[in-house]
């Protein structure tokens, strides 16, 4: 508990900061993690480009180039 409450002192702005702004990186670390996750399955691709490749499917990163 005292580690605890000596970390917030340190951090007190950063902490006040968080709670007060309506900002978040919570969707950025939601990326990330899906990024992470992508990479422990795909263990072994042959190449980045294929694990790039396969984040983008993931993500539907992917437009279609529709020819008129």
């Amino acid at each position: 508990m005292h580690k605890t409450l000596l970390t917030f002192k340190h951090n007190l702005t950063t902490v006040l900061n968080g709670a007060a702004l309506p900002y978040s990186n919570g969707c950025l670390e939601g990326f990330n993690r899906k990024i992470k996750q992508i990479e422990r399955t795909a263990f072994g691709y042959s190449s980045f480009t294929n694990l790039l490749t396969r984040i983008r499917l993931e993500e539907n990163l992917y437009k279609e180039n529709i020819l008129t």
